[in-house]
C-alpha cells in the first residue's frame, strides 16, 4: 500500500477535465455537426488510377471547374490511386464523364477508372438513423447487464463512462471535421466493448476488495483495487494500441479513420474506468454494505 498511486486524490481534477471536454464536444457536435461521409449523405464515389502522381489540388479544381459540387480528393493506398467524392447523383456515364475530364486536363498522364459507386440519400438516413439505435441499445442493455451482475452504483458508473467515451470521439470527429462513415460507426460499438471490459475488470476487484479488505474506507478500497489492475490495464492498452498504430501507418485510407477512431477510444476509455466510472461510485456513496451478500434468513420451527 506505501508504494501504491493513489488515483482518487486526483479526481476532481479528472472530474474538471471530463467536464471540459464534454462541453467541447457537445458544443462542437452542436454548432458544426460531424462530416458524414457518403454512406450517411449520399453521392458519388469514384476511384482512378494515375500513371504518375497527380496533383490534389488540380485535380479538385478540374472537377470543379467542371460543375461537380462538394468535391473531395484523397490519396487512396498510394499516390497514383486517388479517391474521388462528390454529391452528384449517381448516373450510369457519371464515371465516363469524370474520366473524360480528369483526361484532358492531365494529357500527359494516364488515367484509368477503377471502382464507380453510389449510395442514396434515403439509404444513408436509414443507416445514420439505425446507427444510433445501435448505440443506445448498447449502453441499455450494458446498464441491465452491470446491475445485474454487480450493483445498480456500479451499472451507473459504467454506463457514465461509456457515454463519456462516445461523446468525446465524437466531439474530436466534429471539431476536427474528420470524415465519419459506417467504419467510424463500428468503432464507436468496438469502443464500447472494450472499454467495458476494462471496467467490469475493474468493477469486480472493487468488489471482491470491499468484501475482504478489514480496514480502509471507500476510496482507500478503490485506490487498492485500481493499483491490482494497473499491470492488466497498461498492458491491454499498450497492445492493443500497438496494433492500431500500425493499421493508422500502413493500414491504408479505407480503414484509416476506423482506427483513428479505436485508438481514441482506447485512451479515453482506459481513463474513464480508472476516473470517470471509480469517481461515479464515490459520488454514489458505494459502501460495504452494498456489496456484502444478503443474509439467509434462518428458518423458524414453529412446532410446539
Amino acid at each position: 500500500m506505501n508504494n501504491a498511486i493513489d488515483f482518487m486524490k486526483l479526481r476532481f481534477g479528472a472530474m474538471a477535465l471530463s467536464l471540459l471536454l464534454l462541453v467541447v464536444s457537445i458544443g462542437s457536435l452542436a454548432t458544426q455537426g460531424l462530416s458524414l461521409g457518403l454512406d450517411f449523405t449520399g453521392g458519388t464515389l469514384l476511384e482512378v488510377e494515375y500513371s504518375k502522381p497527380p496533383v490534389l489540388a488540380e485535380i479538385m479544381d478540374t472537377l470543379e471547374n467542371a460543375g461537380y459540387e462538394d468535391v473531395t480528393v484523397q490519396n487512396f493506398g498510394s499516390e497514383t490511386d486517388i479517391l474521388v467524392r462528390m454529391s452528384e447523383a449517381f448516373r450510369d456515364n457519371l464515371g465516363n464523364e469524370v474520366l473524360k475530364a480528369l483526361q484532358e486536363d492531365s494529357a500527359e498522364n494516364e488515367i484509368e477508372l477503377k471502382r464507380s459507386e453510389f449510395v442514396g440519400a434515403n439509404v444513408g438516413e436509414e443507416l445514420r438513423d439505425e446507427g444510433g439505435l445501435a448505440l443506445l441499445l448498447a449502453l441499455f442493455v450494458v446498464m441491465i447487464y452491470v446491475a445485474a451482475r454487480f450493483q445498480f452504483k456500479f451499472s451507473v458508473g459504467a454506463v457514465a463512462a461509456l457515454f463519456h467515451d462516445v461523446v468525446i470521439i465524437l466531439g474530436l470527429f466534429s471539431l476536427f471535421q474528420w470524415d465519419f462513415d459506417l467504419t467510424v460507426l463500428a468503432a464507436l460499438l468496438a469502443v464500447i466493448g472494450y472499454s467495458l471490459n476494462d471496467t467490469i475488470v475493474v468493477a469486480d476487484r472493487i468488489r471482491e476488495n470491499f468484501r475482504i479488505m478489514r480496514r480502509g474506507d471507500s476510496i482507500e478500497v478503490i485506490n487498492e483495487s485500481l493499483n491490482q489492475t494497473l499491470g492488466r490495464t497498461i498492458m491491454t492498452s499498450l497492445t492493443t494500441a500497438v496494433v492500431l498504430g500500425a493499421l493508422l501507418v500502413v493500414g491504408g485510407e479505407l480503414i484509416h479513420n476506423f482506427a483513428l477512431a479505436l485508438m481514441v477510444g482506447v485512451v479515453v476509455g482506459t481513463y474513464s474506468s480508472i476516473y470517470v466510472a471509480a469517481t461515479i461510485l464515490l459520488l454514489m456513496k458505494i459502501s460495504r454494505e452494498d456489496l456484502m451478500p444478503p443474509e439467509e434468513e434462518e428458518e423458524v420451527d414453529d412446532r410446539p
